[in-house]
């Protein structure tokens, strides 16, 4: 079980920065088990750090999405935003998407609305395997943005195992971001 993400974890051996799995690989390793079949791995680091990146992955091809396409990340090219995304492939074929993650001080900020923050020192959930993964409900904020079948799948999954400070800070991400989203309703009652 999460095979993927061990894998993961053993390409991050010697990474100094932070990071954490994210998407729906997150979800499922906060329940403990897979719930559904993932398309990817999504990695979160923090976008202060992306050097330390670049630099453990310096045998890697690197390309960072910019209007839809994939860019070459040349070593030295510092990523601003509203740049976020970064595929990554070794010379086995083997994939890894890096989502670069804001902050300011000691506190993440969501890219999407930088009035909502989370303070770092509560981001160090860990699986069972030891693998470092995104909160689910800073994961669920980023899924709220655009609703799939399947984001609200994890959401319905992942509730009963959300503890009351995380539905709590959900809820009022979600009353800051998406005033009007569906997930309000259940966070509410």
């Amino acid at each position: 079980m999460f095979d993927s993400c061990v894998q993961v974890k053993e390409f991050m051996k010697g990474y100094q920065g932070h990071w954490w799995i994210a998407g729906g690989w997150a979800i499922d390793l906060h329940i403990g088990e897979e719930i559904r079949e993932h398309e990817d791995l999504d990695i979160a680091v923090l976008r202060d750090e992306q050097f330390l990146l670049r630099s453990h992955f310096k045998n890697w091809k690197m390309e960072y999405v910019k209007e839809s396409s994939g860019v070459n990340w040349k070593v030295g090219d510092w990523l601003g935003t509203p740049i976020h995304e970064i595929h990554s492939t070794n010379h086995s074929g083997e994939h890894i998407e890096f989502l670069l993650n804001d902050r300011k001080g000691d506190y993440w900020h969501f890219r999407r609305n930088r009035n909502i923050g989370f303070p770092l020192s509560y981001m160090h959930l860990r699986s069972e395997q030891g693998l470092p993964y995104l909160n689910p409900e800073i994961v669920l904020l980023y899924k709220a943005e655009y609703t799939s079948e399947k984001d609200n799948q994890d959401f319905h999954y992942i509730f009963p195992h959300l503890n009351e400070r995380q539905k709590e800070w959900l809820k009022q991400s979600l009353m800051h971001h998406q005033p009007d989203h569906a997930w309000l309703e259940k966070l509410l009652f």
